[in-house]
This record gives C-alpha cells, sequence and structure tokens, in this order.
C-alpha cells in the first residue's frame, strides 16, 4: 500500500488526496478554481479520533483517565491522524472518482482499531466518508473533517448561509459551557447544533455556490482568519469525549460521512 497522492477526476473537477499527510483534501479543483487554501496543514484534513478540543487534554473512559499530548496548550485538539501516514487501500487507478484509505490507530491513543476514509468525487459532488473500528474493547471516538475554503476565489469573499437551531455557548477557554444560546453573528471559532443534520450553504458571488450536508448534527464553523473560512461536519462538539461519547465497539464502528454539492453562479 502506498502513501503517494491520488488524484481523482470526475468531468472538470479534481480532487488531490495526501494519505502521507494525515489523509488530507490537499487540493479541490472545480473548473481549475482551487476551492480550498494551499498548504501542509490546510486543505481538508480528517478530525480522529476526536473533534475540537478535549479539555486539558483528558478524558474519562469509565475509571480510567486518559491524557493525550497538549497540541494545543492546556488543550489537544483535533486528534492526530491529521499528522499520520495513512496507506492507500484500494489504489486510484481501479477508479478514477473513488479512493480507499487507512490508519491503523496507535499510540498515544490507548486502543487499537482502524480508521478507513473513502473518497468519492462525481461531476458536481464530492463524498467523503469515515469509519472508525475497534480490534479490540470498545472505546469513546468521534470523527469529522476540516476543510479550509478559500475566503476569495477571484471577485467577492465567501459568504455563509445556515439556519442552526442553537450555539454552544464557548467559555473564555475556548470550550463549550454546556449551555446552549441563540445563535450569535460572527466572527465564529463556535459549534452550532443542526438537529435535522448540517447544511451549509458557501457562496463565492458571481463564482460557485458549495453546499456542505451530513446527517450528524454538529458543525463548527471558524471563519476568524482572513484566507480561509472553516465549515466542519463532525459527530459532537468539541470537548465531546467527555460531554457527548459516541462509542466504537466490536459491533458497531462509528461510521460518518459529508458530501459537498457545487453549482457555478
Amino acid at each position: 500500500m502506498s502513501t503517494e497522492d491520488v488524484t481523482l477526476t470526475a468531468g472538470d473537477a479534481e480532487v488531490t488526496v495526501q494519505p502521507g499527510n494525515g489523509c488530507r483534501i490537499g487540493s479541490l479543483r472545480i473548473g481549475g478554481t482551487e476551492l480550498l487554501r494551499q498548504g501542509k496543514k490546510y486543505g481538508c484534513f480528517p478530525m480522529v479520533p476526536w473533534c475540537g478540543r478535549i479539555a486539558d487534554g483528558r478524558f474519562r473512559d469509565g475509571a480510567t483517565v486518559h491524557q493525550m499530548p497538549l497540541n494545543s496548550p492546556p488543550h489537544a485538539i483535533h486528534g492526530f491522524a491529521r499528522d499520520a501516514e495513512w496507506r492507500t487501500a484500494r489504489p486510484a487507478h481501479l477508479s478514477a472518482d473513488r479512493a480507499v484509505f487507512t490508519y491503523e490507530l496507535a499510540d498515544p491513543w490507548p486502543y487499537p482499531g482502524r480508521v478507513t476514509q473513502i473518497v468519492e468525487l462525481g461531476e458536481d459532488a464530492l463524498t467523503l466518508r469515515l469509519g472508525i473500528e475497534t480490534y479490540g474493547d470498545s472505546f469513546p471516538a468521534q470523527a469529522g473533517w476540516h476543510p479550509w475554503f478559500n475566503r476569495n476565489l477571484g471577485g467577492q469573499d465567501v459568504t455563509l448561509d445556515f439556519s442552526p437551531a442553537w450555539q454552544e455557548e464557548r467559555g473564555d477557554d475556548h470550550l463549550p459551557t454546556g449551555r446552549r444560546v441563540d445563535p450569535a453573528p460572527g466572527p465564529w471559532d463556535d459549534c452550532f447544533g443542526m438537529p435535522d443534520g448540517v447544511d451549509v450553504t458557501l457562496t463565492w458571488p458571481g463564482r460557485l455556490e458549495v453546499n456542505v450536508k451530513s446527517r450528524e448534527q454538529w458543525v463548527v464553523v471558524y471563519d476568524e482568519q482572513e484566507a480561509a473560512v472553516c465549515v466542519e461536519p463532525q459527530t459532537g462538539p468539541p470537548n465531546g469525549l467527555n460531554t457527548a461519547p459516541r462509542l466504537v465497539t466490536p459491533v458497531e464502528p462509528l461510521e460518518t460521512a459529508t458530501t459537498w454539492t457545487w453549482r457555478r453562479l
């Protein structure tokens, strides 16, 4: 199995996946226009085996407390699969528009298991799927994606349109306080609840419209940087390993998906 970049094409859409760099989507081009911020830490990376921040890097599984490395002191953020080498399990030459990648959970994660990411490209849509399975005991986990969409594609800046049911109140430590409040105006580094599923539309006026959907009810929106905006569908809120854990069990993996659909304006 390879760690070399994999490029998929469908119509005039092209996506490049970088298994050797955290299995991130390094590029998504529509008709030659690059949608994602470029750079080793950008693109769109999978957040596994947790999303957002874990308070003080610690989470509890039953009576056991596990300590994760503080990669965003005083917290641990976004998992560590984004910094790992993945492997291409299904080579792209078998299918020009679909590829499968895997990553073996390893230290410092205390549970053995496997993560699989499936990337499927259509002429007007990109679907990303994540699955987490255990090789032994059940464990809490989260999964999601952190895309960095370019704020500007050569015209006016992007606008966001979404109608969340609530916003997770954010404390001074950037973690949800546990209170749900009415959605407030941006700029945001905030988690929102969409109980009917994530549904966010990004519009670059006169250029392109992209609709981000997921069956999950949680989305983080981050637009505090000048170059890009982030719309992050995920299986739970920040610090969710402690507050809203999803269990990966021997009979039930954690599975999630997001689909981005686009049209020209």
